[in-house]
C-alpha cells in the first residue's frame, strides 16, 4: 500500500511517522518550497505527547518546550475563577507540554526525513486536484509561485491534512464555502521575559469577547532564567473582509492594545508583554461546520481539513495527532484501505465533531464567561458565584470527550501502530 499526505504540517507529518511506523509505504507532498519554523506557541495535551512518545520523540519534545504544571482561568480584574494542575502534576502519565509550533514541526519534518526518507518528501507542490478511479488515487500539483504543472503522482489512499483552506476538502465538497469566522480577531506575539508564578503555568484572563492566553514554551530560555512567552490577545464584535487563516499576516498594536493597556496585575504584566513585542501577528477567529462524511472510497481528511476548530482547550494540534494515529493504525489492520478509512472516520469522526460544536459553546473557558456574567465587576469569594462542584464538572467532561481525562487517558491503550499485524502484507 502507497499512502499520499497532501500537507506539511503538525497533522500530515505525524500521520507521515505514524504510517511508517505500521510499515505503510507513504509520501508527503507540501505546497512550500522551504519549510521554516514558522508560527507562535502550542499546547500538545498528554494525549498526544503520548504518541508522540510511542513514536520516539519524546527526548526533543521535553529538550524543545515547557513541561506545564498548571492551567487557571482569572477574570478581567486578574482574580481567580479555576486553576489545576496539567500533565505529571495532575496525575498523567505523560507531560503536557507548550511548545514553539515551528520548533515542533521541525522535529517532525526531522523525523520523517530520516525515517521515510527525502526522496518521499515534495515540497513546492501544490495539489490542484485528485482523481479516485476505484482501484487507485492519483493526485495532480502544481509550482505555487509559478503555477506550473508538475508530475502527478498515483497511490492507493490519499490523505488531505492541508489545512482549513483544503484543497482536497474544496473537491470534496465545491460548494462549502469559506470559514466560518466567529466574529473575533486574535492578536499573537512572543517576547522573552522574566518568567511568571512558577514558570510553567498556562493562563487565560477575561471573558468571551475580550481576553489573553499566555504561556512560556521554551526550554531553552528557560535555562537562561528568562521565559520566552506565548501571548494571544482577543476581541469580539469585529469584522474582516478576509477570514482566511493565516500565520503570516502582521499587525499593529493601535488596532487592538487600547483595550487591554490597563491589564497589569500584580502577578503577571500582559500589557507589557505585548508593548514589548516588536511583532505581532493577526489571523480571525474561525472554524468549519462539522462534515456528515470524511472519507470517500480511497480519499479522506485529517486535522483541520476534518474539523478546524476554534482554539479553544487547546485541542486542534493534539486531535490532528490523535487522528494520525488512528488513521495508521486502521489502515494497518483493514483488509482493504477503503475499509481502513472508514474504520477511522467512525472512530474519530462523532468525537471531533463534537469538540467542534463544544468548542463554539467556549468548551471548559466557558467559566470564563459565566464570571463575567454573574460577577462582572468582581468577586470576593469566587465558590459563591460558581461553586466548585460545578467548575470541576465543566473541566472534566471536556477532558472526557476530548479524550485526555487523567483516569480514562492512563488506563487506555496505545494506539501501538508501530506492532499491528506485522507479519500481514498490507494489502492494496
Amino acid at each position: 500500500m502507497k499512502v499520499l499526505v497532501v500537507g506539511g504540517g503538525i497533522g500530515g507529518l505525524t500521520t507521515a511517522l505514524s504510517l511508517h511506523a505500521a510499515g505503510i509505504n507513504v509520501a508527503v507532498f507540501e505546497s512550500v518550497a522551504k519549510v521554516d519554523p514558522l508560527g507562535l506557541g502550542i499546547n500538545l495535551q498528554p494525549n498526544a505527547v503520548r504518541e508522540f512518545i510511542e513514536l520516539g520523540l519524546g527526548a526533543q519534545l521535553a529538550a524543545t518546550g515547557i513541561p506545564t504544571a498548571n492551567l487557571a482561568y482569572y477574570n478581567k480584574f486578574g482574580q481567580m475563577i479555576w486553576k489545576e494542575p496539567r500533565g505529571l502534576a495532575a496525575g498523567y502519565n505523560w507531560p503536557q507540554y507548550s511548545i514553539h509550533r515551528g520548533e515542533l514541526q521541525m522535529i517532525l519534518l526531522d523525523a520523517v526525513r530520516n525515517r521515510i526518507g527525502e526522496k518521499n518528501i515534495f515540497l513546492n507542490h501544490h495539489l490542484t486536484a485528485f482523481e479516485d478511479t476505484g482501484s487507485a488515487v492519483t493526485a495532480y500539483f502544481a509550482d505555487k509561485s509559478s503555477s506550473a504543472s508538475l508530475k502527478a503522482h498515483g497511490g492507493d489512499v490519499l490523505i488531505g491534512a492541508d489545512g482549513i483552506q483544503s484543497t482536497v476538502r474544496r473537491q470534496l465538497y465545491p460548494n462549502e464555502g469559506p470559514p466560518v469566522f466567529s466574529g473575533r480577531i486574535q492578536w499573537r506575539g512572543a517576547v522573552e521575559a522574566d518568567p511568571y508564578l512558577d514558570g510553567k503555568t498556562q493562563v487565560m484572563i477575561g471573558h468571551r469577547e475580550q481576553r489573553v492566553i499566555i504561556y512560556p514554551m521554551s526550554a531553552a530560555a528557560t535555562k537562561r532564567g528568562k521565559s520566552l512567552i506565548n501571548w494571544l490577545a482577543l476581541l469580539g464584535g469585529q469584522s474582516v473582509n478576509d477570514s482566511r487563516e493565516s500565520w503570516d499576516r502582521i499587525a499593529i498594536k493601535d488596532r487592538f492594545f487600547s483595550q487591554f493597556q490597563t491589564w497589569n496585575f500584580d502577578w503577571i504584566r500582559p500589557a507589557d508583554l505585548v508593548a514589548s513585542t516588536s511583532a505581532i501577528w493577526e489571523y480571525p477567529e474561525a472554524d468549519r461546520d462539522p462534515l456528515p462524511r470524511w472519507s470517500f472510497n480511497r480519499v479522506t481528511l485529517l486535522g483541520d481539513a476534518a474539523h478546524p476548530m476554534r482554539p479553544i482547550g487547546s485541542q486542534a494540534g493534539s486531535q490532528a495527532v490523535i487522528d494520525a494515529r488512528v488513521l495508521a493504525y486502521e489502515l494497518a489492520n483493514a483488509s482493504n484501505p477503503v475499509a481502513g478509512l472508514e474504520s477511522y472516520e467512525n472512530i474519530r469522526r462523532p468525537i471531533t465533531n463534537e469538540i467542534v460544536f463544544r468548542n463554539r459553546e467556549y468548551g471548559p473557558e466557558i467559566v470564563m464567561q459565566m464570571a463575567e456574567e454573574r460577577a462582572p465587576n468582581g468577586f470576593s469569594d469566587i465558590d459563591a458565584i460558581i461553586p466548585y462542584a460545578e467548575r470541576e464538572q465543566i473541566a472534566l467532561s471536556f477532558k472526557q470527550l476530548a479524550g485526555f481525562d487523567p483516569k480514562g487517558l492512563n488506563a487506555r491503550p496505545s494506539v501501538n501502530v508501530d506492532t499491528v499485524l506485522p507479519n500481514k502484507p498490507n494489502v492494496g
